[in-house]
């Protein structure tokens, strides 16, 4: 924890306009919307919005730099997306919105808070990488982590992570960097746009067959100069704590620390948590702050601290906001706690315990990837 006399080491990135990006009524189902009466769509401000105050009110925020820097320059955004996505996502952004590729709604203002939504992860990474601070979190909004070079797909607009990245590594701030999604959905923005980087590892534990539903298999390991640098772990649905834990101990952590980053990212959703809406995992609050601690001692290990989370999904708006403080406080070393009312129900939950069907799937993957695949 800090002292009141220490400059803080964790910092906290965000800023009130990417909470103004508005999706607009769901649209992602345009083409057979005959009977369905229109929603908001499920990526809102709100659980972020909520987070942020949670913060606020415990306390916590007070232990950490905050930061509101500015949104990412269109250099940045080319060395990941091409000129033309860009410039239809302009066009649209002018006009009437739309949709930016595979169910990814926006409407006028949404590029504005995508680029700042990019700027946080982007100074974030840049922070850690130079040593200003040992850790950060970006409370980034849009998510970016199933965007693509030359469309957005799943609610993402920017590729927040790979800008980032690229940026990091372009000014040689960083070399090798392994990037962790635990989103419930597959990290495909990662993983293609560092498939063939031999000094990018990208680990995605997901929910098998969830968003996409082309990508994502323990099969996709990366090509060329790049085979070894990707794994993949697609569980089924139904994994709870047990679950997670065993694949962070098995596979998830070794792999993070045998390839030897120089820094940690993690696309940090939580819609693998239990009371999410799109995902069908088992996961509460004090499993979110597990990974992370367990996490923030691996880089202590490998790669002198430096740790970044950027917030991705998570759509329950009540433990949303729950999760990420667990998250935070872990990231931070805090001892300011909120307490989570479910936390202990959703651990009680029948097969919480690791199911022989997961241990047999997990163990698999960890002997394939073993005999197979080195980073």
């Amino acid at each position: 924890m800090e002292t009141q006399d220490s400059a803080p080491t964790t910092g906290f990135f965000w800023h009130e306009r990417c909470f103004w990006h508005d999706p607009g009524a769901i649209g992602v189902f345009s083409g057979h919307a005959e009977y369905l009466q229109p929603q908001p769509a499920s990526e809102s401000p709100e659980s972020k919005r909520r987070l942020k105050n949670l913060l606020e009110v415990s306390g916590l925020v007070d232990e950490l730099a905050v930061r509101k820097p500015a949104p990412a320059s269109r250099e940045d955004l080319e060395r990941f997306h091409t000129r033309r996505y860009l410039e239809a996502l302009e066009v649209g952004d002018a006009g009437r919105g739309g949709d930016a590729g595979d169910c990814a709604p926006y409407t006028p203002g949404s590029l504005a808070a995508a680029r700042q939504s990019a700027g946080l992860a982007v100074a974030a990474v840049e922070a850690v990488a130079t040593g200003e601070l040992d850790q950060a979190y970006a409370l980034c909004r849009p998510p970016g982590h199933h965007a693509e070079a030359d469309r957005g797909r799943g609610f993402c607009l920017l590729g927040n992570i790979p800008v980032a990245v690229m940026r990091a590594r372009a000014l040689g701030q960083v070399g090798r960097v392994a990037i962790l999604d635990w989103d419930v959905h597959h990290g495909n923005g990662q993983q293609a746009a560092f498939y063939h980087d031999p000094d990018v590892f990208t680990v995605s534990i997901h929910q098998a067959g969830n968003y996409p539903l082309d990508t994502g298999t323990f099969e996709e390991q990366g090509e060329g100069a790049g085979r070894g640098a990707c794994l993949n772990l697609p569980l089924p649905p139904g994994c709870g704590l047990g679950a997670y834990a065993h694949a962070m101990s098995e596979l998830v952590l070794p792999a993070l620390e045998a390839f030897e980053p120089e820094m940690i990212v993690v696309a940090c959703g939580y819609d693998a948590g239990a009371k999410d809406p799109l995902g069908k995992m088992l996961l509460n609050s004090t499993a979110f702050a597990s990974m992370t601690r367990r996490l923030r001692e691996l880089a202590g290990r490998c790669c002198h601290g430096r740790l970044v989370m950027i917030h991705e999904g998570g759509y329950s708006e009540g433990y949303v906001p729950l999760c990420g403080h667990a998250v935070i406080q872990a990231l931070a070393g805090s001892e300011i706690s909120v307490h989570d009312p479910q936390a202990e129900e959703i651990a009680a939950w029948a097969y919480q315990a690791l199911q022989p069907h997961q241990r047999e799937l997990i163990d698999g993957w960890r002997a394939a990837w073993s005999t197979h695949a080195r980073p």
